[in-house]
């Protein structure tokens, strides 16, 4: 009816760009196809909850405590590093990571140079109004990085999966590999359907030397106003000649990790979510403790390779306190025998040869009731030098 196609114009013209858009076409019919796809939307291989029945009103009083608030966010400047000069000289290994924050790491393997889940944004939103503010700014400006020869998406929610940003990377000539249904927002944005492509679980395609693999995670999607669960979500293997590793993306933990290992690891570095956990949606997103098993599984079991932790000191995503995510990694990696490296955002470092680690969160960080455990006595000078400046 003409009154109806009125109606839906004047809602297409109130609605943000960075909604995105819903897959049509060949791409939906292919959505449809996948095993992932049942009863009109992605699940995942097991039930799973977003959030607990019940839990919005304890989840409210546990936001709004008082000291709730004072430990979700840092009480100094979170240090930065710029890594301009230091990404100017290959790395001596071959692998270099480099976390730029929350769940942003440019990885340099074998030659190539991959980013993923890249959110320059200020906000985690649609909005540049509203929504999580970001608590340190990105240690390098968009446009000071060198090209990048590949852009891998986990997922469409707005703190991986940034529209300014995805924009400012056209430029770059990086082909964009996304799970499923996701180029439709990179199509609509811009960036040019040749360079964009979508991945079920477990199909690959090649950047070069390198093989790029969607692999299981346990979360969901959302975006704007969509409705069902029409792009899927991935965790992914970057596999080259000489190395290979693993990025999360958002995940719950589950039997899936094993699996991974076995068919794709053992792996020089894994990239691990373990912030945003909560005992209200304890399906979608792990805890440290559950961070380091998935190592473990990745690994075959064995403690090797080493765990970056990602996903946390960003954003403000959930009631636990910011840097807690750090601190519970740090200890469980200890007991497990698990090798979990804590650069600043920005900091490089190369796996082969990874850094000491020093808990630089707790300079900033509210304590604990009964203070941090003993971690080594001095801070290395030029550590403890950097945090005194940024006190």
């Amino acid at each position: 009816m003409p009154g109806s196609r009125s109606r839906r114009t004047r809602l297409s013209a109130l609605r943000p760009a960075s909604f995105g858009a819903r897959p049509t076409g060949e791409r939906l019919a292919r959505i449809r196809r996948s095993p992932q796809f049942v009863a009109g939307q992605f699940r995942n291989p097991v039930q799973t909850r977003q959030l607990l029945d019940g839990s919005a009103l304890p989840m409210a009083r546990t936001q709004l405590s008082r000291e709730g608030r004072l430990r979700r966010a840092p009480v100094g400047r979170i240090p930065v590093v710029s890594p301009t000069a230091e990404l100017a000289v290959p790395p001596a290994s071959g692998l270099r990571l480099t976390w730029l924050g929350h769940s942003t790491v440019l990885a340099e393997i074998d030659g190539r140079r991959v980013l993923f889940d890249p959110v320059w944004g200020e906000r985690c939103s649609p909005f540049t109004w509203a929504g999580p503010k970001r608590m340190h700014p990105m240690p390098v400006e968009l446009a000071e990085l060198d090209p990048v020869d590949a852009v891998v998406i986990s997922h469409d929610h707005y703190d991986h999966l940034d529209m300014p940003t995805i924009q400012a990377l056209i430029r770059t000539g990086a082909v964009f590999v996304v799970p499923l249904g996701v180029g439709a927002d990179l199509e609509f944005w811009g960036v040019p359907a040749e360079r964009i492509t979508e991945l079920d679980w477990h199909e690959a395609t090649r950047v070069g030397d390198l093989t790029l693999t969607a692999t299981p995670a346990q979360h969901f999607c959302g975006r704007g106003l969509r409705g069902p669960q029409h792009t899927l979500w991935a965790s992914w293997v970057v596999a080259g000649p000489g190395h290979r590793i693993f990025h999360s993306g958002d995940t719950g933990y589950f039997p899936g990790f094993a699996e991974i290992g076995a068919a794709h690891g053992p792996f020089d570095a894994t990239m691990i979510q373990i912030g945003a956990y909560s005992e209200f949606w304890p399906d979608i997103h792990m805890d440290p403790a559950e961070g380091v098993r998935s190592h473990l599984d990745l690994q075959g079991g064995a403690p090797t390779g080493v765990l970056l932790p990602i996903h946390w000191g960003t954003f403000n995503l959930a009631p636990h306190p910011w840097a807690e995510p750090a601190e519970w990694t740090l200890s469980a990696g200890r007991k497990a025998g698990v090798t979990t490296v804590h650069p600043r955002p920005g900091e490089p470092f190369e796996p082969a040869e990874p850094p000491a680690g020093y808990p630089w969160w707790r300079a900033i960080a509210v304590p604990p009731v009964h203070g941090w455990p003993a971690w080594p006595p001095v801070a290395p000078p030029a550590v403890e030098a950097d945090l005194a400046a940024d006190r």
